[in-house]
């Protein structure tokens, strides 16, 4: 979710709409997706139904990337992204493919959106509606009501230009910047997050609350763009969403999209190369040896890996070893999955558990890449909307905390039980009462996991980190700067992280790629058409 890196377009918005595909015929251009995440799966979509003949391959044995899915005694838990927060992005890849996403997929509103839960043990139900928004916020700061009010109407202006006419720009020539410069400013982007918040609110908690937003997507809300606030009318406007059978009914149901299209998905097969032909991008080659031609090259992996791995150093004019390893990187995420043999009724769907430290906790991270005592920390409670996550009389759980990725040196393999068992006895001592007796499974997913299953550069949760220096054209771009034929999709690239955002990425290439009938087969591939 947001500018630039959680920008959505809008959604009365006319590129490719249309009702029919476009039939895929034998001769048609070949186009591999490297990574099936939410971004590459969605890009499969888009070129399979504008005619390409398309190719998805993913080192892992399922779907879904980040979005994949863990099943452990009787358990399953979604692994990453559970916040579906606009829909009518997903309803339109199956109008694309000339089906109703209502007939695969069934969205359930959650309300609150979110339950936040400060150190005290007081909290804020958070939701779109705005009446109790300001009881809510009555109940802490009375005297910030009116601020709040006059917040939202900023964060409406900036939804207006943000997410409205910003969404599907490629952003891939300084006249794009220069053209939203004199807008960003009006509309102060070059405030942060936080700053924005607080020119409106003052109470410590009501800025707590207006302001967590950029960490759902990598941003610490200090350093964020205040282009990020979009997202409090977002989230008014469209809802929070969940999945019925959990995330992985979105991935499956895509997957099901690519094939009725004529697509294939290659699972279990890493790409350790993209192949070029001069500068061209060609194809890839597999772990296997195998090499797969292509017309044109997406990769949903993660950008700074593609660049820095995937891709010779002497074919990189733009983006060297030197920038890609300079770049800012979002934080990473420790993620335990935990199922317990009671309901813990009270519990809502999603819990945010603000720690005692606010600013100072987020430097560690962000900044001092320290790996701190205290945390902050999401909960996701599935069973509170969706009892089939779990086995009946059961609870399935899944806690991250926002983490330094691996610049901070920390030896997960060694501390990971020490911060899990930190975070279990939290959640005792708060929300989950006698956690310890009722645990029955539990995993955990390590910033080095995020590394080793994800090929996610230094182990980042969110790849580039949304600051407003790697926003829009100083972003990795949705055409290679480096490389012919080869396009980006994720949360690495415009618009950024996020279900929305990295779906966004894939209706960047609609301005980007002619439909199949009209593109122009590079010369390395016309002998083979």
């Amino acid at each position: 979710m947001g500018w630039i890196d959680a920008l959505v377009p809008r959604k009365d918005a006319t590129l490719n709409t249309r009702s029919e595909p476009i039939p895929v015929t034998e001769d048609a251009p070949h186009a591999v997706v490297i990574g099936a995440g939410f971004g590459g799966l969605a890009s499969a979509v888009r070129l399979a139904a504008r005619g390409y003949r398309v190719t998805v391959v993913d080192k892992l044995e399922q779907p879904g990337g980040r979005a994949r899915v863990f099943e452990q005694d009787g358990f399953r838990f979604d692994a990453g992204p559970t916040v579906v927060t606009a829909p009518f992005l997903f309803e339109e890849l199956w109008r694309l493919a000339g089906r109703d996403m209502a007939d695969d997929v069934e969205l359930r509103p959650v309300d609150p959106f979110y339950r936040i839960r400060f150190d005290d043990g007081t909290h804020f139900d958070y939701n779109g509606d705005p009446e109790q928004m300001k009881r809510e916020i009555a109940k802490f700061a009375p005297e910030d009501v009116a601020g709040y009010e006059r917040f939202f109407d900023k964060s409406q202006d900036i939804f207006k230009v943000g997410f409205e006419e910003l969404a599907h720009v490629p952003f891939n020539k300084p006249s794009h910047m220069a053209k939203i410069a004199p807008a960003m400013m009006k509309l102060e982007s070059f405030r942060t997050v936080y700053g924005l918040v607080s020119k409106y609110v003052k109470h410590p908690k009501i800025r707590q609350v207006l302001s967590f937003h950029p960490l759902l997507v990598g941003g610490n809300p200090f350093n964020t763009t205040s282009i990020y606030t979009l997202i409090a009318f977002l989230e008014r406007k469209w809802g929070v969403h969940y999945a019925m059978g959990g995330t992985t009914s979105l991935v499956h149901g895509l997957v099901d999209l690519i094939e009725g299209l004529g697509g294939t998905m290659r699972l279990g097969a890493e790409v350790k190369e993209i192949t070029l032909q001069g500068q061209r991008a060609s194809g890839v080659r597999l772990a296997s040896g195998e090499v797969i031609d292509a017309d044109l090259v997406v990769s949903n992996a993660d950008v700074g890996w593609t660049y820095r791995y995937l891709l010779p150093e002497y074919a990189r004019s733009r983006w060297t070893n030197k920038r890609v390893e300079n770049a800012r990187y979002s934080m990473s995420l420790f993620v335990w999955y935990f199922g317990t043999d009671r309901h813990y009724d009270e519990v809502k769907h999603h819990t945010i558990l603000l720690g005692p430290r606010y600013k100072e906790l987020l430097d560690d991270i962000f900044e001092h890449k320290h790996l701190a005592d205290d945390f902050s920390l999401y909960l996701h409670r599935p069973n509170a909307t969706d009892p089939s996550m779990a086995p009946e009389g059961h609870d399935a759980f899944y806690v991250l905390s926002p983490v330094p990725h691996l610049d901070s040196g920390t030896d997960w393999h060694a501390q990971a039980e020490s911060y899990r068992q930190s975070v279990e006895d939290y959640l005792a001592s708060t929300i989950l009462p006698d956690l310890g007796d009722h645990l029955v499974t539990s995993r955990v997913l390590t910033p080095q996991g995020f590394l080793d299953d994800y090929l996610s550069f230094k182990g980042s949760a969110f790849s580039i980190e949304p600051v407003l220096t790697q926003s829009a054209y100083f972003r990795p771009h949705n055409k290679s700067e480096d490389i012919d034929g080869l396009y980006f999709a994720g949360a690495g690239t415009h618009p950024g992280a996020g279900m929305p955002g990295v779906i966004s990425s894939a209706r960047v290439l609609d301005t980007l790629l002619p439909d199949a009938p009209a593109f122009e087969r590079p010369p390395h591939m016309q002998a083979t058409a």
